[in-house]
């Protein structure tokens, strides 16, 4: 699959079959995630493959109830926890290097799993990257060393079903030229706010 092809056909998926995600497809999602850029190539990243279904359950819990990301937790057949190793990216001589203070590995870790939801659409399994959760008591459940934050969670499986693509902002919304007010357009001379979807 062509690169521009996977991200404009990735969707974020809630529901799975019962098919197990191999160790091979999850070797292959880690090396993704490997490959992404960090600050300083320091890969601040971790990651923990949850298969167990008590943990699962007690990850899930850590949603609000009624967020129906619980049961995507719950019924994929993998729960990945994404981390972020805390006083490295985003740090130069000891020291958080720039305004966002020491949170830049927030910035690493989303590459990260970017990479990790484009290979898996690639391999036909589907994702969907969750935050809307207590984080520090998912690292709990988890035993992380207090250097260790999660960052997201994402269940990840066979989809039951493909998705239907959500609409996006036209180009015109969110591309200026030079400065903020003056907005880009291409080079063909139409107005990106016309420009149908597709790439």
């Amino acid at each position: 699959m062509e690169t521009l092809e996977c991200i404009a056909q990735r969707r974020s998926v809630r529901k799975f079959t019962d098919q197990e995600v191999s160790n091979e497809q999850l070797k292959e999602l880690m090396q993704a995630a490997r490959y992404a850029p960090s600050w300083a190539n320091t890969q601040c990243w971790e990651f923990v493959i949850v298969r167990d279904a008590a943990i699962k359950e007690k990850l899930a819990e850590t949603l609000p109830e009624g967020n129906p990301a619980r049961k995507a937790a719950l019924s994929a057949p993998v729960l990945l926890i994404a981390c972020g190793k805390l006083g490295t990216s985003g740090f130069y001589k000891g020291s958080a290097a720039t305004s966002k203070d020491d949170n830049w590995y927030l910035y690493d870790v989303g590459l990260a799993t970017q990479n990790i939801s484009l290979a898996a659409h690639d391999m036909g399994l589907g994702s969907v990257i969750l935050g809307l959760f207590d984080a520090d008591a998912a690292g709990k459940i988890l035993n992380l060393p207090g250097s260790v934050k999660v960052v997201s969670m994402m269940p990840l499986g066979v989809p039951v079903k493909e998705s239907k693509a959500p609409s996006r902002k036209p180009l015109c919304e969110f591309v200026f030229s030079n400065q903020y007010e003056e907005a880009w357009v291409s080079g063909d001379e139409q107005n990106l706010c016309f420009i149908e979807d597709g790439m």
